[in-house]
């Protein structure tokens, strides 16, 4: 990936006019897809945690990610494949919404310390902690990048369970059709240790366990509700 690319989506990440690109986008999630979807947010409040938060998902749609921005008020940022960032027009447009380009199945280590800047400055970031798009009511398998980047960055897990995503768009389709879809939003998990305290593997495969336990409790909570709909 080239140092332009990363620079410029830099630039036009912190440009004041990019967060009045995020609004707007913002108002037409919640205007158009909270209506058609008759969205139903429990917890929304926690979403709007300040200083350094990890936003996290469980995830089964591609209606995950904007579902959930319509319900934070905090712009948050986001790992994109670079193949995203196709022509400038795109590049700006994602990067104003707070995208960050990542080289898709490699260890991007330059991402990773730029996801650490963002958290070290006070950022909202959103990631899968399951990874990939999974399926089911069961929390997939986690690994213990949300912990190790919520451990050096003192960041706050925010669990985010997701209910009605999959049905309407599973992988593989391309259209969504209507369903109920519900967001509880739980209550954000401190990081372990003190501030400069070195963490050991074994308190960060216990963090790990509490966010997937949170994950889970925040998923059953939304499946639950979406079926009493």
């Amino acid at each position: 990936m080239s140092e332009e690319l990363r620079s410029y989506v830099a630039e036009v990440g912190d440009a004041p006019r990019s967060f009045k690109v995020h609004g707007f986008v913002r108002s037409v999630i919640r205007a158009v897809g909270f209506r058609y979807y008759d969205v139903e947010v429990v917890g929304g409040e926690f979403l709007d945690t300040p200083g350094a938060t990890i936003i996290a998902p469980v995830h089964r749609s591609n209606l995950d990610s904007p579902l959930v921005a319509g319900a934070c008020k905090r712009r948050f940022r986001v790992l994109a494949k670079e193949s995203l960032f196709v022509n400038k027009p795109v590049s700006w447009f994602i990067a104003a919404l707070g995208a960050y380009p990542v080289e898709r199945g490699t260890a991007d280590r330059e991402a990773m310390r730029v996801m650490r800047d963002f958290l070290d400055r006070g950022d909202a970031l959103l990631v899968f902690p399951e990874g990939t798009r999974q399926s089911g009511a069961e929390v997939g398998e986690i690994f213990d990048g949300t912990a190790f980047l919520a451990t050096k960055g003192r960041a706050k897990v925010i669990p985010v369970g997701i209910a009605g995503t999959e049905e309407s768009m599973p992988t593989g389709t391309k259209f969504p059709r209507r369903t109920k879809v519900v967001v509880v939003v739980g209550e954000p998990i401190d990081p372990p240790g003190a501030d400069g305290e070195r963490v050991p593997r074994s308190g960060l495969k216990a963090h790990t366990n509490r966010i997937r336990d949170a994950l889970q409790e925040v998923f059953d909570e939304a499946n639950r509700l979406a079926a009493t709909r």
